[in-house]
């Protein structure tokens, strides 16, 4: 019997997007979760979504990764906020609006859910991302680079192909009076600057 009021609940929910203070999103995340059992508004907000990705650079010849945020000043959240007839359900409204770090509802007070197809490639990116790193730095082909990692350290070459599904790079170096190419990783080179 329980799963068919999940079922329902979750079949009347839908996306909507809150705006948050300047880098309190993910404090407007972990309050939103940590009190909606608390605060009973578990058959309201359903899920609560920060889209990130991790970011890979190299500062000073050493790789350091953090993550970023995808919609900085803003939050998602999985919610019934609106009744059989279109009425807004106050103690949820007042619920999100009361949360540490959030302005408030993208709409005021009349929020509009997100298309389905605009959450879904929200949601496709974050799980693309997920477990990946991106570089910070993009490259280009025919740019000059200098490589800060491995057996070629400290050589400069020319970016000849760029896969950024894999994060390499085939960089071409003078090894001898020789143009080599070279597979490199996006973080074991970085712009040439003389």
């Amino acid at each position: 019997m329980e799963t068919e009021t999940t079922d329902t609940t979750e079949a009347k929910a839908s996306w909507y997007v809150l705006q948050t203070l300047s880098n309190k999103e993910n404090q407007a995340k972990l309050y939103l979760d940590k009190y909606k059992k608390q605060d009973e508004m578990e058959e309201f907000l359903l899920d609560v979504l920060l889209p990130t990705e991790t970011v890979s650079e190299v500062k000073q010849g050493k790789k350091t990764s953090k993550t970023r945020k995808l919609y900085p000043g803003y939050v998602f959240v999985h919610m019934r906020l609106y009744d059989e007839n279109d009425i807004l359900h106050n103690k949820a409204y007042y619920f999100i609006k009361g949360a540490t770090g959030v302005i408030g509802f993208v709409g005021g007070e009349k929020p509009s859910a997100l298309k389905k197809h605009e959450i879904d490639r929200i949601i496709a990116h974050v799980e693309e991302a997920e477990g990946k790193e991106v570089p910070k730095v993009t490259h280009e082909i025919g740019e000059e680079v200098k490589i800060t990692d491995g057996p070629f350290l400290n050589l400069s070459g020319q970016i000849d192909e760029i896969d950024p599904d894999r994060g390499k790079l085939k960089v071409s170096v003078s090894i001898f009076g020789r143009f080599t190419p070279v597979e490199l990783e996006y973080w074991q080179v970085e712009k040439h600057t003389d």
